[in-house]
Formats: C-alpha cells, structure tokens, sequence
C-alpha cells in the first residue's frame, strides 16, 4: 500500500468512519469569506476567539497551523443514533444534544487523532522527516470547509457537514502534514430546494441558506452565552438544555441513521448516554450545589455552560414545559434566593410563564 492507503487503513483501525484528504496550501475561498462575513457582522456573539487569527483559517499551511504543510487529513466519526436506540435514554439526557449525551469526546478523539498523527510522522525518514500536528477543536480551522474539500461531504444550507450515507451527526478533527497526498474530490452540495433545517429553526436563527446568526441559536444561547437570555427568545428555548440538534432531525440524510433499527450498527459507547443523567432532574440543575456540579461535569462536555448556566437553561425548560400539577418548589426557591441574578431573573420569568399556563 502506498502512504495514503496506509493512512486510511490506521484511520479506520482507531475507529473513525470517514477519512479524506485535502491540500493544506491551497487557501478556502468562498468558505472563508462567509466566515469573515460572520464575524464582521457580529454573528458570533460573545465567541471572541471565533474573530481571532483570521489568516489562520484561510490556509493550513502557516506559522500558525504547520508551516510548510502539504496535506491535510480529515477525520469523521458518528454520533447520532436510531430513534429505537434513544428510547430507553435517562430522561434528563434527551434535554442535552446528541453529542454530548455520553462521555466528553474531545479526550477520546483526540487520542485516536494523535495517534494517527503519530503514525503520519512514522512515515518519514531521517533524511526526509514528516511533520505533523493533530487537531480537535483545539486551533483556529474552518474544519467543516476543509472536511467538504476533503471529500468527506458537503456543507448544508445548516452550515453543517453532510455525509450521504452517514449523516450529519459527526464529530470531526483532522491531522495536518508536510507529508504530500493525493487529495480527494470535494463533493457538490446537495440540499437542492430542501429548506427542512431553516425552517425547524425554533428561534428563526438562519437569515438565508449558510447564513446563522449566533446569536440567535440556541446551542449558542444555552451553552456559549453567559448573560440572561432575551426574553422574546425564552419561549422559543422550548425544551433544550444545552445545545439543539433541530436542524439535523429533520434533515434527510440523516434519515438512514435515524430510522435505522437497533443494533443495526456497532455504537462507540462513549457517545451513549452517561449514567450519570439517570441522577439528575431538570428541578436539580436549577439549584445545584457545587458539589454536585462538580459530579455532574466530570468528563461531560456539558460542563461547557458552567453550574449558573445550566440553572438558567433548567429554569427556562421548566417554565416551557410545566404546569403547577407539576410543582414547581424549585423554581420558587430559586426566584427568591438563587445567588445569580440571572438564575433568579430565569425562574421568575418561568414562574410565571407555568401559572399563566396553568390559568
């Protein structure tokens, strides 16, 4: 087998299931215009590290990613699972988007991903070293654009990778190498008229195709965001904790894992649901002590919306989806003797969304 055989055979032996490869030094273009089009608009919010290193991200192969870079492999590995296999998860999991229902999987996959790394490296020589870094969330790259021109897939009117076959419900990473590769064929997009993802939109965040504003997202509102959410935008939270996958449910390519029976395919435990969501109710999370955060965000990358955040998040499911038959003990006391203003200001407002329901 020649290199890139080898690669996509090491690839496959750490577990991911789609790898592709693309040239590091040839910049993105309409990809990283949309992006610059972002930020400059102020689409990112309060995600500051999104404006940074801009150059970075228009090509890999700088001082910034690895200079002299010629290749870059990229890396998909599948999440999403069946609605039969989702059936028995803890019901406080089913709040939480799909990728961070299990354990956190930054560690694992950026295991495998230096590892790949490690073995890239093992392809040079003394005389002819190859270099290369492993990436996973952890550097300044448009990772979907490079993973489209990888031919992994095509990037959806959602903004998201598509895989056909697989899906959009992927976590991704790459290695980056001075190693030369035969790049791959990039995939044309093909969502054709389908606007299912833009109109599931809860909160209406997408202004046209490939065009979200943060700011109105509620994976962003519930997990970046560190300020009291905007009221008109509470009621349309409904009933997610951290993150939102409505935009990829209803996509159909993501109907084959969707649908597909149980057991059909062999699922990385690390992304089925913790044990840990058993332990936990949405009324807990309101005024969870320290401690049991501290339980709670172990290995879970849950603990990105930090202990306030997830009892604002809890207050306002609570106040969409409750009634006073329900009880509503913990939001009362969190309206009056939370240490958050925001946590207070959450509960009072979702206090009286449930009696107003309740009427």
């Amino acid at each position: 087998m020649d290199a890139k055989q080898r690669i996509i055979a090491k690839a496959r032996e750490l577990g991911f299931d789609r790898v592709g490869f693309a040239r590091a030094d040839v910049p993105l273009d309409i990809d990283f215009e949309r992006y610059e089009s972002f930020v400059d608009s102020g689409k990112h919010g309060s995600m500051e590290w999104l404006a940074s290193a801009r150059e970075a991200r228009r090509r890999l192969d700088g001082p910034e990613i690895l200079e002299g870079a010629k290749s870059v492999i990229c890396l998909a590995s599948l999440y999403g699972r069946s609605r039969s296999e989702e059936t028995e998860d803890p019901n406080l999991s089913k709040h939480i988007a799909r990728y961070a229902r299990g354990q956190d999987y930054h560690s694992g996959l950026r295991r495998k991903i230096r590892k790949l790394a490690a073995f890239v490296r093992s392809l040079g020589s003394e005389d002819r070293p190859v270099h290369a870094r492993p990436m996973c969330d952890d550097a300044p790259v448009l990772e979907r654009a490079w993973a489209a021109r990888a031919g992994l897939g095509f990037v959806g009117k959602n903004g998201l990778l598509i895989i056909p076959g697989v899906g959009s419900m992927v976590l991704l990473g790459e290695v980056v190498t001075t190693l030369e590769l035969e790049p791959d064929a990039p995939i044309a997009e093909r969502c054709g008229a389908c606007t299912r993802c833009l109109d599931a939109c809860p909160t209406q965040a997408f202004e046209r195709p490939f065009v979200l504003d943060a700011r109105r997202c509620i994976a962003y509102l519930t997990i970046e965001h560190r300020s009291p959410v905007e009221e008109s935008l509470q009621s349309k939270i409904g009933d997610h904790l951290f993150g939102c996958d409505d935009c990829q449910t209803v996509c159909p390519f993501n109907a084959s894992v969707r649908n597909a029976p149980a057991g059909s395919r062999t699922v990385n435990r690390r992304y089925v649901p913790d044990e840990r969501w058993s332990s936990f109710t949405l009324d807990d999370l309101v005024n969870l002590s320290e401690e049991s955060y501290a339980s709670l965000r172990q290995g879970s990358a849950v603990a990105r919306a930090t202990r306030e955040g997830l009892a604002r998040n809890a207050a306002i499911v609570i106040g969409n989806t409750r009634s006073l038959a329900d009880g509503v003990t913990e939001l009362e006391s969190a309206a009056t003797a939370h240490e958050s203003e925001m946590v207070r200001s959450a509960a009072t407002w979702a206090l009286t969304q449930v009696r107003r329901r309740s009427e």
